[in-house]
């Protein structure tokens, strides 16, 4: 019994420093980069990774297709720079500052203020937006209500929930020094999404929450009955942030920043998100926004319903349908193909489609049509990510021109199961040497779309499953 003891001792002392351990290097992570990585090295692998919020001013998905200030941003730096944006979802500053320093992302497009303490952890780029922290309550018409704020003063007692490890509790924490008053700061998980506090307010779960003004004067579009009208706090600037061992990335985005907000697009970029407030309230509010609802369209559960006919993610089959008609019934392309997946009348006719504006009957055709491309490619590609790419490709521009890349890869010996090769080929069709040599069925063929068709149809279902 005694030997079981002090085994269960010793274990108890083991699990207790490997705690402390993991805690310490939690904290470590947050004030020192993990990883060496600067704007070289993304310009190598050709791929920017951000770090981003779901919510109301930085990234959401609305109707299937990216939304958002700092998304909108992201894309038109990334393009700048020819670099792919890929996005990573994720909820919390401390987080997602632990997560920057080791080397899940490159930069974080969080609205952040920037503080004295967070600038011991990462270096921020220049000012985005200027903005002032306030008070999130409910409106209430009855004078005599205890729980309506008018003045900080009355702030002394009152209960106030904010994310863990944020500026706003370094100001409260300072406005109760000033004021000689005593706030109950109660903070929430280091994880919580940026707007799931003013939620609980707008739901009566918690009576007040602290914001930046920006962020809480597009909530109360969607809530009419909260008050944002409080400052607590002087003008501060809101900017993304880097690694503090990535100088290069840094001095790119801040040249980038610098021309963008000397430019109109900028403007109207800042508009659409913070001074429109009945296309704010018609996104916000709408089942098929990602702040609001969990629907990519109209046609979700005819799309799960075929999806699991052939086997496939509803989510991959959805990121089709986006591409070929944005949800959009009843479309007819020049060269006549129709409805949601966009299918020519043979097509249609030949896998089960008599009306193609029909959307169950688009959608069941289109799978089917799908599904016999995935049955084409499996007989001589075993790599699933070229074989899908393979039937995007094939589903864009027709089976037969990607027969002929392979059979080009193959007559110059080179291997017709590499993507890249099969890339090269297809865009060599264009080309007479290559269009007509005698290996060529289908002739010519201008077949940069089809590749960046394939991409796109994979990129945006990385994004659908981020969000659903």
């Amino acid at each position: 019994m005694v030997l079981i003891k002090n085994y269960v001792v010793a274990f108890l002392c083991f699990s207790t420093l490997l705690s402390c351990s993991e805690k310490k290097d939690e904290d470590w992570l947050l004030k020192n980069p993990a990883i060496k990585r600067d704007f070289d090295s993304i310009q190598y692998t050709g791929t920017l990774t951000a770090l981003i919020d779901n919510n109301s001013i930085s990234y959401f998905l609305y109707r299937g297709q990216g939304k958002g200030f700092d998304y909108e941003l992201l894309q038109r730096f990334a393009s700048a720079k020819k670099l792919k944006l890929k996005l990573k979802l994720i909820s919390g500053v401390e987080n997602g500052i632990r997560l920057l320093n080791a080397g899940e992302g490159d930069i974080l497009a969080f609205p952040l203020t920037i503080t004295p303490e967070r600038k011991n952890w990462v270096h921020f780029t220049d000012t985005l937006l200027k903005t002032h922290q306030v008070l999130v309550q409910k409106v209430s018409n009855d004078s005599s209500n205890q729980n309506t704020i008018y003045d900080l003063q009355q702030l002394n007692g009152k209960t106030i929930h904010v994310l863990k490890r944020s500026s706003f509790v370094n100001r409260l924490l300072e406005i109760e020094r000033k004021l000689h008053i005593d706030i109950n700061i109660v903070e929430d998980s280091a994880n919580a999404a940026t707007e799931s506090l003013i939620q609980q307010v707008a739901d009566s779960k918690i009576d007040y929450t602290i914001t930046d003004e920006i962020i809480g004067r597009v909530n109360k579009v969607y809530h009419p009955e909260l008050d944002v009208s409080i400052p607590i706090s002087d003008a501060e600037s809101i900017a993304w942030a880097v690694r503090k061992n990535s100088p290069v990335l840094l001095q790119q985005i801040n040249t980038w920043i610098a021309k963008t907000k000397k430019e109109s697009t900028f403007m109207v970029i800042y508009n659409r998100y913070f001074n429109s407030p009945r296309t704010a309230y018609k996104r916000g509010t709408s089942q098929y926004a990602t702040i609001a609802g969990n629907r990519l369209s109209a046609y979700d559960e005819i799309i799960k319903k075929a999806a699991d006919k052939i086997g496939w993610d509803w989510r991959l089959l959805a990121a089709i349908i986006f591409e070929e008609s944005k949800f959009v019934n009843k479309q007819e392309s020049w060269a006549g193909a129709r409805g949601l997946m966009q299918l020519m009348p043979a097509t249609a006719q030949r896998f089960g489609a008599s009306n193609p504006d029909d959307p169950a009957q688009n959608i069941m055709a289109g799978a089917r049509f799908l599904k016999s491309l995935e049955k084409h490619w499996e007989k001589s590609v075993t790599d699933s990510v070229t074989r899908m790419k393979l039937v995007f490709a094939s589903y864009n521009v027709g089976l037969s021109h990607l027969i002929d890349a392979r059979k080009l890869a193959i007559r110059y010996k080179e291997d017709p199961n590499d993507w890249a090769v099969i890339e090269k080929y297809l865009l060599l069709k264009s080309k007479p040497e290559y269009y007509k040599d005698p290996v060529v069925l289908a002739g010519y063929c201008k077949c940069e779309e089809p590749i960046r068709y394939a991409q796109r149809v994979l990129d945006r279902y990385d994004e659908y499953k981020a969000h659903l």
